[in-house]
């Protein structure tokens, strides 16, 4: 899949998050401070994130280990959104039930470039096949199938 069909999916993804996100928020928002309800709809809406861009975006396995690194991708996100609330909100007087929606329109960009070094980024121990102008390898034949090692094997 090219990078632009990457982009499109991820965009996608984004919509279907960005409303999860937002009805999560203002469901919380109903009991809790606007901070903690953006919090919690934003980790809610992160696990989902993962699994759609997993198998929709990237078209990869779900791992335990690119489950675990995942958060990194939304850590840009997260300050960006955390502090375009507080200053939509707090500073600029915006609506506590618009501003987080202007706030993760800035973030996207960020998101899908470290999502994608992320997910698509090869497990370690992976077999992977050497350049031609790397000379004689041990390893398998010509053509053949490579053979996982046991750590790429198991699911992390």
């Amino acid at each position: 899949m090219t990078v632009r069909g990457q982009l499109i999916r991820f965009a996608l993804v984004g919509v279907v998050n960005t409303g999860t996100y937002y009805g999560c928020y203002l469901v919380l928002l109903t009991w809790l401070p606007y901070v903690a309800a953006h919090v919690a709809a934003f980790v809610l809406s992160m696990i989902g994130s993962f699994f759609l861009n997993s198998y929709f975006t990237y078209r990869t396995r779900p791992t335990w280990r690119k489950f675990l690194l995942f958060p990194l991708t939304n850590a840009a996100n997260f300050t960006i959104t955390t502090c375009g609330v507080y200053l939509l909100v707090d500073v600029l007087g915006f609506s506590r039930t618009y501003a987080p929606l202007i706030a993760a329109a800035a973030a996207i960009p960020i998101t899908f470039v470290v999502s994608r070094t992320i997910m698509l980024r090869p497990d370690p121990g992976a077999y992977a096949e050497p350049s031609p102008a790397a000379g004689p390898t041990v390893g398998p034949p010509s053509g053949s199938a490579p053979v996982p090692s046991r750590a790429a094997r198991i699911d992390k």
